[in-house]
């Protein structure tokens, strides 16, 4: 593991630009905008502050932000601590997370996080072995690695997710599984469940 977020972001970084692997970035969802498809109990003024929140939530405490995605009762964190003089936080998680291309089907799911106070960006290592784990995992997918963050303004956040697949070579049905994914009318399940949970306000789509 990193002893810092900003050797994970090159680590990241270099893996993105591998021509071999599969990178994908979904488009950025301007979550007050998206929430005008919404109905909800009362009104809601989505901040920067609230996306960044969940995003750090989310990190920790998966199956309550991505339960559509983790078996139950699968999702640990644990070795939590800061990164040497900033407020960045590392830790490390496992899982076990539905397969992109056959949801049907859960694969353990090992991940070194590096939470970014200052970029507002949680980067994901996808990796098979992690400290007080001792069996490594050989996971049928390929590895990856993601990076959510939190843009825009106060009162305009902006949600950002990308992933890179180590693949041996670009794989398209990948990329179109995630592309799939774009809507502009859609909220992120876990920006829903934070709405709903973490605010307390029901929300449903119009």
């Amino acid at each position: 593991m990193f002893n810092n977020c900003l050797d994970a972001e090159q680590e990241f970084e270099k893996c993105w630009n591998n021509p071999k692997y599969t990178a994908i970035q979904l488009d950025d969802v301007d979550i007050n905008q998206t929430l005008s498809f919404y109905n909800t109990e009362k009104p809601v003024l989505f901040t920067k502050k609230m996306l960044w929140d969940m995003e750090k939530k989310k990190a920790w405490n998966p199956a309550n932000y991505i339960s559509y995605v983790i078996k139950q009762g699968s999702a640990k964190s644990w070795n939590k601590h800061p990164s040497l003089g900033t407020d960045d936080e590392l830790f490390v998680r496992c899982s076990a997370q539905k397969m992109w291309l056959d949801p049907n089907l859960y694969e353990d799911v090992y991940e070194e996080v590096y939470i970014n106070e200052k970029t507002k960006v949680v980067t994901f290592l996808g990796v098979k072995n992690l400290p007080g784990k001792s069996e490594e995992i050989h996971p049928k997918q390929p590895l990856f690695h993601v990076q959510h963050g939190a843009a825009g303004t106060e009162d305009k956040p902006l949600n950002t997710w990308r992933i890179v697949h180590l693949t041996n070579e670009v794989n398209h049905e990948l990329i179109n599984h995630f592309k799939n994914m774009n809507d502009r009318k859609a909220l992120p399940g876990f920006i829903e469940a934070y709405i709903k949970n973490d605010l307390g306000i029901p929300i449903k789509k119009k």
